[in-house]
């Protein structure tokens, strides 16, 4: 039964507690007043129970931190709203779930959210999973970037939510700047373009985080490095619920288009 048939059933009242439980049970409805005493250790090996609790921790977080989010600057945009909303879209959600995901949207917009609490626990719950964490982040800032731009207050938000994530500045740095050309990229139009000329060489210089003057090699290998964390399959593995396989796929398709994009500006083979 997958981590959602379980919840829906109940069951899943016993295995995610703490806050994120909590938010979840309210988004839900009701209490989960069961769940497991403390986080599992660094010696425990997870098992295909394990991994559906951390698929239902990662959509719990996902949603509830994006409200937060969009409402970091005093207001909620149309543009934060329609960027969840084209998630739910993307995730091919039922309607029970995604009347979840808006509840959960709605439970990150309250005064009394535990930010610090559902943070540190979602990241805890990803036992070291590091590549879930990061496409975590990617969401949160892609959400920041819904209007156009960043606000300050957004990005004093998403560097305190690096700091509860162990994540440090640079890397934040670098992932910001990826989304930013991402944004720029999909902004293009409506539909995406036709053939790789639709992005630019310096946005796709940025979407493989490599500098114009990075030699062939260099931009190789930051290609399959983003190829290979940004990989569906091997996300879903790791915890990503699999609604949201098609958009870690996008993703694999603008990094592939940006690094298209290189290899015909350098004629590299």
């Amino acid at each position: 039964m997958s981590w959602w048939g379980k919840l829906v059933g109940g069951a899943f009242g016993f295995m995610l507690g703490g806050p994120l439980g909590a938010v979840l049970g309210a988004a839900l409805g009701h209490k989960f007043d069961k769940g497991l005493k403390g986080l599992p250790d660094d010696d425990i090996s997870w098992g295909p129970g394990d991994q559906e609790r951390v698929q239902t921790a990662f959509f719990t977080a996902t949603f509830s931190v994006l409200g937060h989010l969009a409402k970091a600057d005093g207001r909620v945009s149309q543009d934060e709203i329609r960027l969840a909303e084209n998630l739910m879209s993307q995730m091919s959600l039922s309607s029970e779930m995604r009347q979840t995901a808006i509840s959960l949207f709605q439970e990150g917009k309250s005064e009394q959210f535990p930010l610090d609490d559902v943070v540190t626990q979602f990241r805890q719950e990803c036992h070291r999973r590091q590549t879930l964490i990061q496409m975590f982040l990617e969401i949160q800032i892609q959400a920041a970037y819904a209007d156009g731009e960043m606000d300050r207050q957004e990005e004093l938000l998403l560097l305190h939510i690096c700091e509860l994530l162990n994540i440090p500045e640079f890397t934040f740095r670098r992932l910001e700047r990826m989304v930013r050309a991402q944004s720029h990229y999909a902004g293009a139009g409506s539909q995406p373009p036709p053939r790789t000329q639709g992005v630019s060489l310096n946005d796709a210089y940025a979407i493989l985080n490599v500098s114009p003057d990075a030699s062939d090699k260099e931009v190789k290998r930051a290609y399959r490095r983003l190829i290979s964390q940004h990989h569906p399959d091997k996300l879903v593995s790791k915890g990503l619920p699999e609604e949201m396989m098609k958009m870690a796929a996008q993703k694999t398709d603008e990094i592939k288009k940006a690094y298209e994009r290189i290899k015909e500006a350098r004629s590299m083979g």
